[in-house]
């Protein structure tokens, strides 16, 4: 991967065409992907340059989601500017306040904040899916079986593959439906807090038409933040209690949460072993808690008797690098 620090070669005169040259390019912020972020400065204002080089990324599904949520009246980063060729883009700068922080630094402001991203999920489900992939049974496999292909093996484990898939066959045509646009990283450090007590939205570009559960798995089990169990269970009340999704919707809940929480022990182990990333690694602990707890669900009864025969407990946690 690139230099986080160093701003690419083709920065300078794509910001000259955009109308910010000579502006000050300062390193902001990377993820767990290609992708990079700068803060430009001239003048007083400020705006983000992303940096999603090809062919590893693929700006074009970033400009059509911001584009639907900012057309349904939801707060993406406004495009100022783009060049699909070099995957650099220039985005309106929604700021510094976001809520993972706000949190940390008053407890007070926990609820609140979640009751406030629970009502964006609200809203945003109201409107017809965007025009993008589903979220189907062939990727929500794929995903699941990150853990296996990764975390598995870097734990030691020589484990039952087609066994694996089977389980997962029997639980997951339950949540294979296309009834919202699912952001599927809407999380407490994708949302800003603006002017006004609106919400920002980042990290959007990976979004499926999938099942509405699937956000909601991803802003209450929270793979970077401890979520009190009571916040998470007040806050499903809230979404079911405006939405009224029917008595399977639990189930669904939870066949997501442990869905999502098996891809991403994958991924945090790949983030390790293939991307130098270590830090990752802490997470895993937290990571297993939240997926424990899902495959308790009665709904997750087969996925939960191949990990009981499989993965001890002792090597649900993190890894040694």
């Amino acid at each position: 991967m690139a230099d986080p620090m160093t701003p690419p070669v083709a920065a300078a005169a794509f910001l000259e065409a955009a109308g910010w040259g000579n502006a000050r390019i300062l390193p902001l912020a990377g993820d767990a992907s290609f992708r990079r972020y700068f803060r430009v400065e001239r003048d007083g204002g400020r705006a983000v340059l992303m940096d999603a080089p090809p062919p590893h990324e693929d700006v074009g599904p970033f400009l059509a989601i911001a584009r639907y949520l900012t057309g349904h009246g939801f707060r993406a980063p406004a495009i100022l500017a783009e060049d699909r060729a070099t995957g650099l883009l220039l985005l309106e700068d929604l700021g510094d306040a976001r809520m993972r922080e706000t949190i940390d630094d008053d407890a007070g402001a926990e609820r609140p904040l979640y009751e406030a991203a629970i009502d964006l999920l609200i809203a945003l489900q109201q409107h017809p899916p965007a025009d993008i992939p589903p979220y189907d049974l062939p990727v929500l496999h794929r995903e699941a079986n990150l853990l296996t292909e990764w975390f598995c093996p870097a734990a030691g484990l020589v484990v039952d593959l087609p066994g694996y898939t089977a389980a997962w066959d029997r639980v997951l045509p339950e949540v294979d439906v296309a009834e919202v646009t699912v952001l599927r990283d809407y999380h407490a450090e994708n949302i800003m807090l603006l002017d006004g007590g609106a919400l920002g939205l980042l990290d959007f570009q990976d979004a499926l038409a999938g099942h509405r559960a699937y956000d909601l798995v991803s802003l209450l089990q929270d793979a970077r933040r401890d979520v009190p169990e009571t916040v998470e269970s007040a806050m499903l009340a809230r979404f079911k209690s405006a939405t009224n999704p029917g008595p399977e919707f639990d189930a669904a809940y939870a066949i997501l949460g442990a869905q999502r929480n098996a891809k991403i022990v994958g991924i945090f182990t790949r983030l390790w072993q293939r991307d130098g990333k270590p830090r990752y690694l802490d997470f895993l602990p937290r990571v297993w808690g939240y997926l424990n707890r899902d495959l308790a669900h009665p709904a997750l009864a087969p996925v939960a008797a191949w990990f009981d025969a499989h993965i001890p407990s002792d090597k649900r946690g993190t890894i040694q690098p």
